[in-house]
């Protein structure tokens, strides 16, 4: 249950995957030509339950529960590696619009990454994109007992911003992180790279290029 109330805004919460950069569409391909690696077709179905999961989620519902845990990890950073010679060349395209101009607009406002991503990942993207210094806290899913959908890893962002969850606000682009999220006690505003339907945010906007988006945040500054 959400129990955000009418706390002020202190700091800005943000998922990897689909709402710094829109990559879920390079993530499938990906998984697509690493899955063909072992004579696995990738279907739809597939795709879908990939969404906010971490990765050795992924590996196991794709491969079964059979592997070992070394191999598992193997797979699972392999693609990973598939993943980032793929988009080496692409990061300033698939950065997510509006996304540098919002962070320099809210700059005053500390600012966390929350992810299931690999962290290799995040760390190549906080480097090809220069993004580095714009987040104070970087946790990712390894850093936590329990990846999304549970809350875990957003209260751990919380905590280390030091503002309490109802001071925070989440940009998610997936179920599982919404639900992560709301389930911290923060607000969520959806990104609709990934999803148009996002049952449980305050605001779903396409970007950060939305009117409505900065017409949402100024009005939650006006109520503090």
């Amino acid at each position: 249950m959400n129990t955000a109330g009418a706390a002020s805004i202190e700091a800005l919460i943000f998922d990897m995957d689909g709402v710094l950069v829109d990559s879920n569409p390079l993530h499938r391909q990906v998984w697509e030509v690493f899955n063909r690696r072992y004579g696995l077709e990738t279907t739809p179905e597939m795709h879908e339950r990939m969404y906010g999961k971490r990765n050795d989620q992924i590996v196991r519902d794709f491969f079964g529960e059979s592997l070992a845990e070394k191999e598992i990890f193997e797979r699972g950073r392999a693609k990973e590696a598939l993943y980032r010679e793929m988009a080496s060349e692409r990061v300033e395209e698939l950065l997510v619009p509006g996304l540098r101009d919002f962070i320099q607009k809210y700059h005053y406002l500390p600012k966390a990454i929350a992810t299931n991503a690999e962290p290799d990942n995040v760390n190549f993207l906080l480097d090809r994109a220069s993004l580095r210094g714009c987040f104070s806290v970087v946790v990712d899913g390894h850093q936590v007992e329990r990846p999304k959908p549970y809350p875990d890893i957003y209260l751990r962002a919380a905590e280390l911003l030091g503002k309490s969850p109802s001071e925070c606000v989440v940009f998610e682009d997936s179920h599982s992180g919404i639900n992560a999220a709301l389930a911290a006690g923060m607000k969520v505003i959806g990104i609709t790279t990934t999803h148009v339907n996002l049952p449980g945010t305050s605001l779903t906007v396409d970007n950060f290029l939305s009117r409505e988006l900065a017409s949402w945040l100024e009005a939650q500054f006006r109520q503090d």
